[in-house]
């Protein structure tokens, strides 16, 4: 490994492996170090076969094999969120790695690979940057915060459960209590007649009501009186209402009566006296 004593940067222990260290503060825009390498042809057949993880693409036909031991810059690793990029000159077929952003001793260099690399080398294993590091954890703090207030949630919903049991089986212990001195049968009789709703009766419909109070009126001997008030009806042309028919049959009544009474005062009239009759019995004699 080469001396990098002259250098603002070192080669150091990272959390993917070996990464690239500020050794003094780098400002932003500054140059860091080269990426260099053979150069390879991709119209050759044979460079184009070769295959690595330092192959820094110009264009579509230049690429830089970086996996020369001598190439520094090949350390460097990848970072979502980086503190410096590749600078490609495509004239010059060059490559420089500058900051954009201040740098601060013992701090990690690191810059974007690209879609392509990220895709094909680091989505299938995950980004161990510190933005990707962070996001993890910020997601798994989230997940297990879920999963404890899932976890509280089922408790306090098993304690109601619990609690509206309870409530449940000492409101039948507290009905049994109180039913004791009382023989099953008759408990559940007194239930089924609680349950069985009470017999309605039919009211009486006008039309029944009005038959029976004539009826009672006919029945009853004040309705036979002449001095019954006539009801106010008014009758129809050509029939006499009920009420002057039965008025008239017990005017007639009424004489018949008299009558009677006279016939009966004339016979006592007739009939001699005691006196009387002794005189007309001396005379004949």
């Amino acid at each position: 490994m080469p001396a990098l004593s002259n250098k603002p940067y070192r080669v150091g222990r990272s959390k993917t492996g070996l990464g690239l260290f500020a050794t003094q503060p780098i400002k932003k825009g500054a140059k860091i170090v080269r990426y260099f390498g053979p150069m390879l042809d991709c119209n050759k057949k044979k460079d184009d076969a070769v295959e690595n993880k330092y192959l820094f693409q110009i264009n579509k036909r230049w690429t830089v094999d970086g996996s020369v031991r001598k190439n520094i810059a090949r350390y460097i690793n990848h970072a979502c969120k980086p503190n410096a990029e590749s600078d490609v000159s495509v004239r010059k077929r060059k490559i420089i790695i500058r900051a954009i952003k201040n740098i601060e001793p013992g701090e990690e260099i690191n810059y974007d690979y690209g879609t392509d690399y990220f895709k094909e080398y680091l989505k299938p294993i995950g980004c161990k940057c510190d933005a990707c590091e962070k996001k993890r954890k910020k997601k798994s703090v989230e997940a297990r915060a879920e999963k404890m207030r899932l976890k509280q949630k089922a408790e306090r919903k098993a304690q109601k459960q619990a609690e509206k049991e309870a409530a449940k089986a000492a409101g039948q212990a507290k009905g049994k209590s109180n039913g004791k001195g009382k023989p099953e049968a008759d408990v559940k009789a007194g239930k089924a007649k609680v349950s069985k709703p009470p017999k309605t009766t039919k009211a009486a419909t006008p039309k029944a009501t009005r038959a029976k109070a004539k009826s009672s009126a006919a029945k009853s001997p004040a309705a036979k009186s002449p001095a019954a008030k006539p009801s106010k009806e008014k009758p129809s042309k050509g029939k006499t209402s009920p009420v002057k028919a039965r008025s008239k049959g017990s005017s007639s009544r009424a004489a018949s009566s008299s009558k009677t009474a006279a016939s009966s005062k004339k016979a006592a009239s007739s009939k001699p006296s005691p006196r009387k009759a002794a005189a007309n019995a001396a005379a004949a004699a």
